[in-house]
């Protein structure tokens, strides 16, 4: 297990701003574990996120709904559907009676690639915990917010 004050080479003024900095450090961790992990895919976990948005819709999407919906959001959101788009894994579907409204949908290559991703990627981020803390870290982080 990591040790925050070791593998920052730091001292804290108190426990709460160690948790925070914990928080932060831990969250960059995170970030650079799905990025690597995507990297063999092509994709982001960002655009990842918007693929699993669109397959779990029971129909397409405008943008800000997308949008909306992510869990990080970003404010390069229709940039990463462009890259989607380019890739053929999201398509845009305007509509018949207004040309300012554009859906967005998921294609079969979209699903295709989905499904060659194992669900279970994140578990091994939260190895080191048990069901009960994992429920104890969940509700201090809502807690937090």
């Amino acid at each position: 297990m990591g040790d925050l004050a070791k593998d920052i080479n730091s001292k804290f003024e108190n426990n709460r701003v160690k948790a925070l900095l914990n928080i932060i450090y831990t969250a960059n961790w995170i970030t650079s574990c799905q990025n690597e992990f995507f990297k063999d895919f092509g994709i982001s976990p960002q655009q990842y996120n918007i693929l699993r948005i669109l397959r779990g819709a029971e129909a397409p999407l405008n943008v800000q709904t997308i949008k909306n919906r992510m869990l990080e959001r970003s404010p390069n959101a229709t940039r990463l559907m462009d890259k989607l788009c380019s890739k053929k894994y999201i398509e845009r579907l305007p509509s018949d009676h207004d040309r300012r409204v554009v859906k967005i949908a998921i294609t079969a290559s979209g699903l295709e690639l989905l499904n060659s991703i194992p669900n279970d990627f994140n578990k091994s981020l939260l190895k080191n915990l048990n069901e009960d803390e994992a429920e104890q870290l969940s509700h201090l982080l809502d807690k937090m917010r």
